[in-house]
């Protein structure tokens, strides 16, 4: 049994989320529309939102249904999300061995681990991680779609394009690997404008036309890196969703944008 200690327990479950895994799973089947993207390319990374399910749930089961095609292949994912509580600078990790939710325990992978931690970049940081959503509330769409897998989770602060896609690289891997990006869009605009301003937003990234800025997404840091990992790699874009708040279940006065983007 794993030391408790060793645990990164669940932070947002019963607000983000459901806290029971039973209504857990139902909202997650009904998220995922794993049928639509039989036969459709399999992407290495997708950008996935990290609000509360009854806001972007839609646009993350879009995502993580993508990513499901490859389930028969993929051992590790490399999540990278922005740090919304404990400023940093840099990447970190946690000091865990696990991270927990509803849906039982991922294993983090160990050997990426200690091959990023010794970049000057990246540091090991339990405050940073302890109360961070963006990361916890991508975890169970992974843990329906894939099983059993290993994890490399890494919050993402005020730090370089280059900095985050010389991490990427680092743990690129092959077909075994697929890399993960938390992210919103706009936040608390008026419907339309938003809607005007996370099109442009979309337009960049699917171009791999960055920087972003964090008013763009919250996720600029980490977006950032991939989209200069992927122009080094000639990779695919394709937009998968793109919607906010004010379609789901929000009012349309304040609203954040969601985007659903694979990486071939």
């Amino acid at each position: 049994m794993t030391d408790q200690a060793l645990v990164r327990p669940p932070a947002v479950a019963g607000h983000f989320y459901p806290g029971d895994r039973h209504e857990l799973e139902l909202s997650i089947k009904k998220h995922l529309r794993l049928s639509e993207w039989d036969g459709l390319p399999r992407p290495k990374a997708v950008i996935a939102p990290h609000a509360g399910y009854v806001y972007s749930g839609p646009t993350a089961g879009v995502a993580f249904s993508a990513l499901a095609s490859r389930f028969d292949e993929i051992e590790r994912v490399v999540l990278l999300g922005p740090t919304h509580r404990v400023p940093i600078a840099g990447l970190a990790l946690p000091g865990t061995v696990s991270f927990a939710t509803p849906l039982g325990q991922v294993q983090i992978d160990e050997e990426l681990a200690r091959i990023v931690v010794e970049m000057p970049q990246v540091e090991v940081n339990d405050a940073a991680h302890a109360l961070e959503h963006s990361l916890e509330v991508e975890i169970p769409f992974l843990q329906s779609i894939l099983g059993e897998f290993k994890l490399l989770p890494l919050v993402v602060g005020d730090v370089s394009p280059g900095a985050v896609a010389e991490v990427l690289e680092r743990v690129w891997g092959g077909q075994e690997t697929a890399i993960v990006i938390s992210s919103d869009l706009s936040h608390f605009l008026p419907y339309e404008e938003a809607r005007k301003v996370d099109e442009a937003t979309v337009d960049q990234i699917v171009r791999l036309a960055g920087p972003l800025s964090p008013e763009q997404a919250c996720g600029a840091h980490p977006i950032n890196g991939l989209l200069e990992a992927a122009e080094k790699h000639h990779m695919a874009t394709e937009l998968l969703d793109l919607r906010n708040s004010g379609d789901t279940a929000g009012d349309r006065e304040r609203v954040v944008g969601y985007t659903a983007i694979a990486f071939h």
